[in-house]
């Protein structure tokens, strides 16, 4: 068991720098910021502490509430950034989708285009969630399209569908998963068993793409969207 723990400590601590280095790249006043934020909370208690006669455990609370908020403002800054890396990059609703939670069965790529604009699909007690990125004005019919399919296989399941980008009427990446979770949950767990085992009848589009032995013969094109 101590060999096991001893193991996992340095991958956590190479895990940890590693998410302060692409913090620190994107974000270079993280560092300060979650230093100035351990140091007043510290500072704070152990003022409180001399006030009230006890610095000494007002002094240990304070290191143990400085650590937690800087641990917690650290987390908050890195995940924007990430985030931020993540911003219009082709993928990057699904891997957000992917880390929705528990609850939540997803489907990356059940529609593309030649222009790769993309659809995947999630589905939780919220119903179907047809989550869609690229041109909003190419999107607009593929998901019109797939929700058309979608009332014919799942007639009595809400669908929603969102379209990520900073535009009117769009989400932001940063703020899917939240869009996700404040939905109302209306189905009872047994029908979205019953809904997903429909819909995984129909596969996806990377399952149904016929893909040829051997090597991927040169000038393959994708093919073409509805």
């Amino acid at each position: 068991m101590a060999r096991k723990e001893t193991s996992e400590n340095p991958g956590r601590l190479k895990q940890i720098a590693l998410t302060y280095k692409m913090t620190k790249r994107v974000d270079p006043k993280v560092t300060l910021v979650v230093a100035g934020v351990g140091i007043v909370t510290f500072g704070v208690l152990l003022a409180i502490g001399f006030w009230i006669g006890h610095p000494i455990f007002l002094g240990i609370l304070g290191f143990v509430l400085a650590f937690l908020a800087m641990a917690i403002i650290f987390g908050r800054r890195a995940e924007r950034a990430a985030f931020g890396q993540m911003e219009g990059q082709p993928g990057a609703a699904a891997a957000v989708l992917e880390n929705v939670g528990r609850g939540w069965s997803v489907t990356p790529a059940v529609a593309m285009n030649r222009n790769q604009d993309v659809i995947h699909r999630a589905v939780g007690k919220a119903g179907v969630v047809l989550v869609a990125e690229g041109n909003s004005n190419r999107l607009k019919g593929m998901l019109a399209a797939e929700k058309k399919k979608m009332a014919r296989i799942v007639a009595d399941v809400p669908v929603h569908d969102v379209i990520v980008g900073s535009g009117e009427g769009q989400v932001e990446i940063k703020k899917l998963r939240t869009t996700l979770l404040k939905l109302p949950r209306v189905l009872p767990g047994a029908q979205v068993t019953v809904v997903n085992d429909r819909l995984r009848a129909l596969g996806d589009l990377m399952s149904n793409m016929p893909i040829p032995k051997g090597p991927m013969p040169k000038g393959m094109r994708m093919p073409k969207g509805r």
